[in-house]
This record gives structure tokens, sequence and C-alpha cells, in this order.
């Protein structure tokens, strides 16, 4: 089975195609010649994610799946949630990402935070959702090289290594958006 994965983003797709059976393939935004910028306007992780998924449902006319991914830090309220990518600002860059949040935790001792990642899926005329979530703090300084994102800053509950420390199949089997796509192909498997 092929199923439209809605992202440019090529660090989430081989993370997301390292997880998948052979029996489904990715297909990515490219590959339909989308190359428009998808809007995502919802005050929500959840609505930014049916917002991407429905917007290739209706304008190219396939199945597909989207994903958004929230950073929620405890002592900021929730933020950076849904402005994630772009905290620092619209050119969305990870080191600056990783800076602001730095800085704006230096005198906080509450460092408690957690990733959110929601997967909407069209399939076969239903739109489903499917969340992961790892929880975990953020270290005061950045580690590691692999992963992407705030992955050098972000350390898993029980773990000692950060999520940019870590191998993708580690990552894969803990993280956030490890857990919702084994809910997604649990549940595309059935509709097969």
């Amino acid at each position: 089975m092929k199923i439209v994965f809605a992202t440019n983003n090529h660090n989430k797709l081989k993370e997301v195609q390292a997880l998948m059976p052979p029996t489904i393939q990715i297909v990515s935004l490219t590959d339909i010649g989308c190359t428009e910028d998808i809007p995502e306007t919802s005050s929500t992780i959840e609505g930014n994610a049916k917002q991407k998924a429905m917007y290739i449902k209706e304008h190219y006319g396939y199945d597909c799946f989207a994903d958004d991914t929230g950073l929620e830090v405890t002592a900021l309220d929730g933020a950076p949630g849904i402005y994630s990518a772009r905290y620092a600002g619209e050119a969305k860059d990870a080191n600056a990402n990783m800076n602001k949040l730095l800085t704006e935790l230096k005198e906080k001792e509450n460092r408690h935070a957690q990733f959110k990642t929601v997967i909407a899926l069209t399939l076969n005329g239903e739109l489903n959702l499917f969340t992961g979530i790892c929880s975990g703090n953020i270290t005061e300084d950045k580690k590691g090289t692999g992963g992407f994102g705030y992955d050098p800053i972000f350390l898993p509950k029980g773990y000692t290594k950060t999520f940019a420390e870590l191998s993708l199949s580690e990552k894969n089997k803990i993280g956030h958006r490890g857990k919702a796509v084994q809910q997604l192909i649990k549940h595309v498997i059935r509709s097969i």
C-alpha cells in the first residue's frame, strides 16, 4: 500500500520511513508534485495535523497522513508548543530555537518538558488521530550530534542521553513520533 506523508521535513521522513513495515510505502509531497507550503494556522497541534492532511486530500485527492509536533515546557506554560519550529523566528533555525529556550530557562528550576506528536490520517473517507508523548527534561547544554530540532537539549525520562545522543532506532522506540507512528501502522494494517 502507498500512502502520502504530508511533510517537507526530510528528517521526519527518514524517522518515519525507518518504522514502516514493507507493506506500507511512503510517498512524499515531492512525489505527488506538491511544492507549496501547506497552511498551519490552527491554535493546536491536533488542528495543524488535521489541516495538513485535509489539504492534501482536498487539493490532490490522495489519502495521506500528516503530523504536527510541539515541545511543551512546563515552566513556560507549554511554550513553545505549536510555535516550536519558529520559536526564534520564521527562519526555523534549530540552534536559534534551542538557544532561546535555554536562555528562557536559565533561572528556572523546573526543567520538565514533553514532546507531543499528533498524526492525522485520512483513509477510506475517515479522519483519525494518533497521539504520542515523550516526557523528559531540558538539559542546560546541547549534547549529541544526531536527531534534529530540539533533540540535543531534550533528555527523555529514565535516560542519561539526549535524543541527539541516541541512535535513530533507540529514539524511535521511546520517542513521541515513534509512538504515534506505531498507532498509525496498526490502524492502516487493519484497514488494508
